[in-house]
């Protein structure tokens, strides 16, 4: 179960209006959805919300009523000038139940020298079960050669973990410095014309 746990109220007001007067009162509208049940309209508190849903697929315990929901966070909509939280949509999860996340890439350890680290994708999509997801996934680029690559296929997974995104797709690719081999030319050109 999720260690991240919030009480909610219910909803019954709606519009930019009412939405305006919950954030005022430092309060975050949201909708719990899924499996087939009726959207439940709540109201989360501020400060405890914005802290929960830091980290990426978020799971949350959400209190309303006296009724515990289990939910996943599946989207964040901030204000593009303040930044602060306007509203958030969940999803209705059940323990043992497999979700769908797209999960970060994060690169560890240092190459060889004088290599040039590219990561070609910042996430990828997995299937995991809604009560044990990943919050990233590892690539060891520790003492990796230049030309070298990581395909998605390559990536370590936990257990109970399937990889969604195409198995072909490039996740990291080890090049050569370009700025090393241009101050070249550049040098042999100077000696060419002298």
């Amino acid at each position: 179960m999720s260690d991240l746990n919030l009480t909610a109220e219910t909803r019954s007001e709606f519009g930019k209006g009412a939405a305006r007067r919950i954030r005022r009162a430092a309060q975050i509208p949201a909708v719990i959805y899924g499996h087939g049940a009726a959207p439940l309209h709540i109201v989360l508190p501020e400060r405890a919300t914005v802290r929960a849903i830091r980290g990426a697929n978020a799971l949350l315990t959400i209190t309303v009523d006296g009724a515990e929901h289990l939910a996943l966070v599946k989207d964040v909509q901030r204000d593009p000038v303040l930044q602060i939280v306007e509203h958030i949509d969940l999803l209705t999860v059940k323990k043992g139940e497999k979700v769908i996340v797209d999960v970060p890439v994060v690169l560890v350890g240092e190459p060889a020298p004088a290599v040039v680290v590219n990561q070609e994708e910042m996430s990828v999509s997995l299937s995991a079960d809604a009560t044990h997801l990943p919050a990233h996934v590892e690539v060891d680029i520790s003492g990796r050669e230049a030309g070298q690559h990581v395909l998605a296929s390559d990536l370590v997974l936990p257990a109970n973990v399937e990889l969604l995104t195409d198995p072909s797709l490039l996740v990291v690719h080890l090049a050569e410095p370009t700025v090393a081999a241009e101050e070249g030319e550049e040098g042999t050109e100077a000696d060419a014309a002298e």
